[in-house]
């Protein structure tokens, strides 16, 4: 069988290893079962439309991962994990699916086979992909094991990213340019909205140069007008009014690695009112990339931007970032640290984050948002390219 067609080298995948049993360890846990998407892939490369159905990463403290799934996914994990073949397992279909039978018995045996299951092992309990009904099947087919919530564990080994995923950032970025871009050109009164989204997705998917593009984590956010008031509408087939601003949250997505970018446009004259936020959001965004510095807490960047906002006279609460690098459906951010006035997490060189302190006001949404990366001195460094305004349409 030909070489699996992991996007990094193998020792790429060893760091990332040790990073893990390292902070298995210190939370003392013998044996760590992955079921995030996003974590499975850090971890092994694997990568396949397949997390609708059981599967999960196996980590021990002292042997190469074990990663666990459906049969026919086995396959697509051989086309795409480093480790050799006896590192892949697959369960029959008779579990999929079933009243009678469920995959996690069949895990429960693995783990078993292994002498693993007087052991205290790690999961994932607050992810999307590890359901009650799996725990409840795990933790009976294992009586004899300690399952503990090791929900995030992966996850904040992922903070800082290595120069070979900033580099694959960096691509993400310049697809993302391209898309906004897209949206901006293409938007104007009279097109569908749907159209307008194919056009976004095209551009999306063909990518940049030999650069080419992945499906990103979260569908296309174009909501226009009273819409827009809302964080996650998606889009339907009404056509485009003037007198109304759209914003658009999108990312470009180069082999799973995200840099999202919002940008607002208005078709049209905006009102003062608008005008007046949009001063008042460009002056704050400055602020908190100038607090984003290496050293600082995220929580500085969110006070920077607050602290502006206060000035202005104008309200505005809550998170407004999150790490981003490697995702799935259905999000991509890391959920991990947040930019929000109660989080300390300390700013380190490596560090990526989606700085979004959008404003949605009683009729009218402004979104400028932008990818950061912490750098070793300075402020951080926006990763996209696509002028930050509000962009006017006639």
């Amino acid at each position: 069988m030909s070489k699996p067609s992991t996007p990094f080298e193998r020792s790429e995948y060893q760091q990332r290893l040790a990073k893990t049993r390292a902070a298995m360890a210190e939370a003392g846990l013998d044996v760590l079962f992955v079921t995030d998407p996003s974590n499975q892939a850090w971890l092994t490369g694997y990568d396949g439309w397949s997390f609708y159905v059981h599967q999960g990463v196996i980590v021990t403290l002292d042997h190469d991962p074990i990663w666990w799934g459906r049969h026919m996914d086995m396959m697509g994990a051989r086309r795409t994990c480093w480790m050799s073949q006896d590192n892949l397992l697959g369960y029959s279909d008779h579990y999929v699916q079933s009243t009678k039978h469920h995959p996690m018995q069949e895990l429960a045996e693995q783990l078993r086979t292994r002498g693993l299951e007087r052991l205290r092992i790690g999961v994932e309990m607050e992810n999307y992909y590890y359901s009650a009904k799996a725990h409840v099947v795990l933790a009976a087919a294992l009586p004899t094991a300690d399952l503990v919530d090791a929900t995030g564990l992966v996850n904040w080994q992922r903070l800082v990213k290595s120069d070979a995923e900033l580099s694959f950032i960096r691509k993400a970025a310049r697809i993302t340019d391209k898309v906004i871009q897209t949206a901006i050109d293409h938007a104007e009164p009279g097109i569908r909205k749907n159209d307008l989204v194919a056009d976004i997705l095209h551009a999306g998917v063909t990518g940049v140069g030999e650069d080419w593009g992945d499906y990103p984590a979260i569908v296309p956010l174009t909501p226009s007008g009273l819409d827009a008031t809302a964080a996650h509408l998606t889009w339907d087939g009404t056509p485009m009014q003037s007198g109304e601003a759209t914003f658009f949250e999108l990312s470009g997505c180069y082999r799973r690695y995200h840099a999202p970018l919002s940008r607002t446009v208005f078709l049209g004259t905006p009102t003062e009112d608008m005008r007046r936020v949009e001063v008042a959001q460009m002056e704050g965004i400055t602020a908190g990339i100038e607090a984003a510095r290496a050293g600082n807490r995220t929580c500085d960047i969110a006070n920077a931007f607050m602290r502006v906002m206060a000035k202005h006279g104008i309200e505005r609460s809550g998170r407004m970032g999150y790490p981003v690098g490697l995702s799935y459906p259905p999000d991509w951010g890391e959920r991990t640290a947040s930019i929000r006035s109660e989080d300390d997490t300390i700013l380190q060189p490596g560090m990526v984050f989606h700085f979004m302190p959008a404003l949605w006001m009683d009729s009218w949404g402004l979104e400028t948002t932008e990818t950061l990366l912490i750098r070793d001195t300075g402020a951080a460094q926006p990763l996209c390219t696509v002028e930050r305004k509000l962009f006017v349409k006639d």
